[in-house]
């Protein structure tokens, strides 16, 4: 079921047996959820009929024996565990899903990975009519559109370059990133609706003119002094730009810039299908692969692998992290 289908239902109080919430991508398993739990008691029923465990502190008869008795008071009672993939014999929990008790809804939340659909208790719950809801991690190509998704159903917008910040800094976790969004909306200016690269400045601490991104983007156009002056700003401020972070973004730019020189069609349309990126970035790309050609490319990539290792120890015994980094620059950029 899709999480539209399951939400519906539940705003016409039509309760399956058994949800079972799946998947490496928590946002969604964490949000149907709570969900449930904010509507399908009341504050009352819930003090004698909802009731939460852990996969890590549960065994599979107590959670049993649980789902098998009746609500008190009610018509239904509430069952919710969270992080069952550490829960020992979980799927022996078949044996209830075979024949579930219909006063009780029974809640899982099985993180971390999918579960697996050819398991006795997928077909189980399948079978007894409960819903199952698999929540796949997003690739980082596909967040920003995420993020536009989410800021225009509380009618906001965000541009390109705030976006491309916003997951450098945050990475690819959607709770974590509508957290800060949340914060975002509430902090900006009343009437001001659109996201720039100073909002998140201002409130979120990342620096709009010092970061890997606009690193990327000096390199990309050879302005030594530019990408200088943030890496000097990156050695004095090491703990906030690890060089294993800055090494990695640079990684996966170049590699993008070696994958540009043999795309045949060379479409804006194309290459941003074929890089995996925001259309609106296309011209960095463009403008790097005219710059480095192939060979450079290569090059470069193989360097960032060899700093790579030795910023972890190998083959460097006395350089620091911005010596590194600088030592770095000064070879892609000659």
């Amino acid at each position: 079921m899709t999480i539209r289908e399951i939400i519906n239902e539940l705003r016409k109080k039509i309760y399956r047996p058994i949800y079972l919430f799946s998947g490496a991508e928590p946002y969604y398993i964490d949000m149907l959820t709570d969900y449930i739990v904010s509507n399908v008691l009341t504050e009352e029923e819930k003090a004698f009929n909802q009731t939460i465990f852990y996969g890590k502190d549960t065994d599979i008869v107590t959670l049993i024996n649980s789902a098998r008795s009746f609500p008190m008071m009610g018509t239904h009672q509430l069952i919710v565990v969270k992080e069952a993939q550490q829960m020992k014999d979980f799927d022996k929990l078949a044996a209830y899903a075979e024949n579930p008790l219909k006063s009780t809804i029974l809640v899982i939340n099985y993180k971390q990975t999918s579960y697996n659909k050819n398991k006795k208790l997928y077909k189980a719950i399948r079978n007894c009519n409960g819903a199952a809801f698999e929540s796949p991690r997003l690739y980082e190509n596909k967040i920003p559109d995420w993020i536009t998704s989410w800021l225009k159903r509380k009618s906001f917008s965000i541009e390109p370059r705030a976006c491309g910040l916003l997951i450098e800094y945050l990475g690819t976790d959607l709770g974590k990133i509508a957290n800060e969004l949340e914060k975002l909306i509430i902090s900006m200016p009343e009437g001001e609706k659109k996201i720039t690269p100073l909002s998140i400045e201002r409130n979120i601490g990342i620096s709009k003119d010092y970061n890997n991104f606009e690193l990327q983007n000096a390199l990309g156009k050879k302005d030594t002094l530019k990408a200088y002056q943030i890496v000097n700003y990156f050695g004095k401020n090491q703990k906030d730009n690890p060089i294993t972070l800055t090494i990695t973004s640079l990684f996966f730019f170049f590699s993008k810039v070696f994958t540009y020189h043999f795309i045949d069609n060379k479409s804006r349309k194309n290459i941003a299908s074929v890089l995996k990126v925001n259309p609106y970035f296309v011209s960095e790309y463009e403008q790097a692969a005219k710059r480095y050609n192939a060979s450079k490319t290569a090059r470069i990539i193989s360097w960032l692998r060899e700093y790579d290792m030795r910023s972890k120890g190998y083959g460097n015994t006395s350089a620091s992290e911005e010596d590194l980094l600088k030592e770095l620059i000064f070879k892609i950029m000659n």
